[in-house]
């Protein structure tokens, strides 16, 4: 029976997506909004409210391993294995501004998160206290506002884009897709990781490897749907903002508040899962040198999505 709802949650992930998306992308034409930016602040900001439920219940629970572990995972899945998987299929194209800005700040971020953890500033314990997750709240609201003051200056120099021959729909019936999608995304993410946390309990792994994999994975499954979604529309610039925008809202928002409910920690994270969370960023920022994502680019990122688990599997196993 937990196999047959499993199947069935994934059905809902990805019809989900799939009205999210629409009604994104008819928000983005009528208020004229790039790609990128709806990716990023409505789409990736939608789609990592299940990592930000999960990381949050996980902390106030004070099991900081899975607030932890699921951000760490649900970054290297969004990167290796959402951008490659869709690169491979649809390759995926951007602008100059997004590798001037948005790529460095993701890395950024990454970064200095890797830096927080393990205490670089204060030679301490590994943990991010409230002062670190301070510091990122603020990193947040800083890439929200600037995103969407370069996307307005953008506009304001270049001509208006051509009106395509589709229609496009009324307001009130975007934002009930937008809203209907985006609950059927988080509501079906929240059955597929129960029960699938359910089936490897009952193989004997332990909460680590869980959240780096199982949990990760799982609630990253709306990024996946989503950037599938937008590449099939011809969105590849939305489906890479997801992935952006959705990383840095894990790392920013997410661990910036989960960290004022408590100092967050976790003996089962280690360095060798932030070297792969800080490698995924620096090999988009190295790929995306054109421009563009292209198929054995994709393929290479999807392939070290792979290794890493099987990294994690052979350490649990061992």
């Amino acid at each position: 029976m937990e196999y047959i709802i499993l199947l069935l949650s994934l059905a809902g992930i990805v019809f989900g997506a799939d009205f999210l998306v629409t009604g994104s992308v008819s928000i983005a034409k009528k208020y004229k909004v790039s790609d990128f930016v709806i990716g990023a602040a409505i789409i990736g900001v939608g789609t990592s409210m299940p990592e930000m439920t999960v990381s949050f219940l996980g902390a106030w629970n004070g099991n900081t391993d899975v607030a932890i572990g699921n951000i760490v995972g649900s970054n290297i899945f969004n990167v290796f294995g959402i951008l490659g998987l869709t690169a491979i299929f649809f390759p995926v194209t951007f602008n100059r501004e997004n590798l001037k800005f948005d790529i460095p700040f993701c890395l950024g971020v990454t970064a200095l998160l890797s830096l927080m953890f393990f205490n670089f500033f204060q030679g301490t314990t590994p943990k991010i206290d409230r002062i670190d997750g301070l510091v990122l709240l603020a990193a947040f609201i800083a890439f929200l506002w600037i995103s969407f003051y370069r996307d307005r200056q953008g506009k304001s120099q270049v001509a208006p884009q051509e009106n395509n021959d589709q229609p496009i729909p009324p307001m009130w019936i975007s934002l009930v897709k937008v809203i209907a999608g985006l609950a059927l995304l988080i509501f079906s993410c929240d059955i597929f990781v129960d029960k699938a946390v359910l089936i490897a309990k009952s193989f004997g792994v332990n909460d680590a490897f869980i959240s780096l994999t199982l949990i990760a994975c799982g609630t990253s499954l709306p990024e996946l749907a989503a950037s599938i979604a937008a590449a099939i529309k011809k969105n590849t610039s939305m489906a890479l903002g997801n992935v952006v925008g959705s990383n840095i809202f894990n790392i920013a928002l997410t661990l910036g508040l989960c960290s004022q409910v408590a100092p967050l920690s976790a003996v089962g994270i280690g360095l060798t899962d932030f070297m792969v969370l800080l490698a995924s960023v620096v090999v988009l920022y190295a790929f995306s040198k054109d421009c563009r994502i292209n198929r054995k680019e994709g393929a290479f990122l999807f392939l070290c999505f792979v290794a890493y688990n099987w990294y994690l599997i052979s350490n649990q196993i061992v």
